[in-house]
């Protein structure tokens, strides 16, 4: 790869760090899709003892480029998000990796495709990651900025990805009590 075309690509990635998303940090500043895939890229690497028969290097780079998409779109919440939006934010990205260079093109066409048919486990601990990450980034940020359906979505959100693995199923009940006591002490 030429050092132009490295540098085109990563002009294309800077763009998440000024997508927002719709959820704040504990601070209340609005977080971007780039932290989003940050801190998912690092709950992959921190289970790699975890999950000893999965490739965490694949997860992380999963992790890393499963919202660029995003660069071309801006960020749609999931309970907004339509099959339309999907279909022009798959093929926009489609789009930008067919344009790659080859070798690269190919790489990151194969995670896509991995990702989406989520038949490894891979793939899997990839999405239930970025679920649960969106889970408890809304339990983090101050209550008064969730939306009303958040209240129900913070309780039943991403239990079906995690169904795969005893150790996420553990993980998701206990960011529900927290989702809980959060609820509880606001009623308080």
């Amino acid at each position: 790869m030429k050092a132009r075309d490295f540098l085109e690509i990563i002009h294309v990635a800077e763009r998440l760090k000024d997508t927002t998303r719709h959820c704040t940090t504990s601070k209340r500043r609005v977080e971007s899709v780039a932290e989003h895939s940050w801190r998912i890229s690092l709950m992959a690497l921190l289970l790699r003892h975890e999950f000893p028969d999965v490739d965490i290097d694949k997860v992380v780079a999963m992790c890393i480029i499963h919202d660029l998409g995003e660069c071309f779109t801006g960020d749609i919440p999931a309970f907004l998000k339509t099959e339309a939006d999907s279909e022009t934010e798959d093929s926009l990205l489609r789009e930008w990796v067919l344009s790659l260079p080859p070798e690269l093109s190919d790489d990151l066409s194969g995670l896509y495709e991995e990702m989406a048919a989520q038949t490894t486990k891979e793939a899997k601990l990839y999405k239930a990651l970025d679920k649960l990450e969106a889970v408890i980034q809304h339990n983090e940020s101050p209550i008064d900025t969730w939306s009303e359906n958040e209240y129900e979505l913070n309780q039943t959100y991403a239990f079906n990805e995690v169904e795969f693995s005893d150790w996420l199923k553990e993980l998701r009940q206990e960011i529900l009590k927290d989702t809980l006591d959060k609820i509880d002490r606001e009623k308080k």
